[in-house]
């Protein structure tokens, strides 16, 4: 069946070994698309050569918010130049995170404002990172109307409560390798009551590895991995959840 990787990050240093073989293993698995995503000045142009290089790999291009501290005015100016390329169909990797401090909260507010901004003048949907940081999350989302454009809550891992505020702001809500370890019970729990047409599926490669692969690197190929586990938990085969995520995610970015 055909997959979709809507989170990938296969331009990173940790494919430098092996990437054409690590391509290949997504699309000997099923996968036919995937959105490779550049977050900051380096990882930006990395994207952009993936996706002109393969014509199944779509790029999110934005500023995350661990490197919200360094964007400067032209850093957006080449974001926007860069979003009437016919690959890019996402502003992201954008929005909070609390986890890591390398940059000062306002500043994050700041960019990630600003970047929202930018997606509704462009009509584009953004793709949201959000660690520890839910509510103001949800906060900003309101308050730039961020509904106007929706786009993907990535790596979901927020309660129920949370999910539905950004559901009903026209957000999609995708899940990846957590969704496979043992302990991750409010994951699964928030994965089973979200609604077919708004599930995604992601790796993050190469970060969050699922089960059995926990603890070493993870690659886009895995991304059958969480298809499988999101398939069981909603009661669905395999080929079902394949075909719904696959179809949710086309839908979503305007493939």
């Amino acid at each position: 069946m055909m997959l979709f990787d809507t989170h990938t990050h296969m331009d990173a240093p940790q494919f430098d070994e092996d990437r054409e073989a690590a391509i290949q293993r997504a699309l000997e698995a099923g996968v036919t698309r995937m959105i490779n995503i550049g977050f900051n000045r380096e990882t930006i142009p990395t994207t952009m050569k993936l996706a002109e290089t393969y014509d199944f790999i779509y790029a999110a291009i934005g500023w995350h918010p661990v490197d919200a501290i360094t964007m400067e005015d032209q850093d957006l100016d080449w974001i926007a130049s860069l979003c009437s390329h016919e690959k890019v169909v996402a502003i992201g990797e954008i929005g909070l995170d609390y986890h890591w401090d390398t940059s000062p909260k306002e500043v994050q507010h700041r960019v990630l404002r600003r970047q929202i901004g930018l997606a509704r003048e462009l009509n584009m949907p953004i793709v949201i990172h959000n660690r520890d940081a839910h509510e103001d999350i949800v906060n900003i989302l309101r308050e730039e109307k961020a509904s106007e454009v929706g786009g993907v809550m990535h790596s979901f891992s927020g309660s129920w409560e949370t999910a539905k505020m950004c559901l009903d702001m026209g957000f999609h809500i995708s899940f990846g390798g957590p969704i496979t370890f043992k302990n991750a019970k409010q994951p699964k729990e928030v994965l089973a009551k979200v609604p077919l047409d708004r599930l995604l599926i992601e790796t993050d490669a190469p970060y969050l590895t699922p089960h059995p692969f926990r603890g070493k690197r993870n690659e886009t190929a895995y991304v059958k991995l969480v298809a499988e586990a999101a398939a069981e938990i909603r009661g669905l085969s395999y080929e079902e959840l394949a075909q719904i995520t696959t179809k949710n995610a086309l839908e979503r970015f305007g493939i």
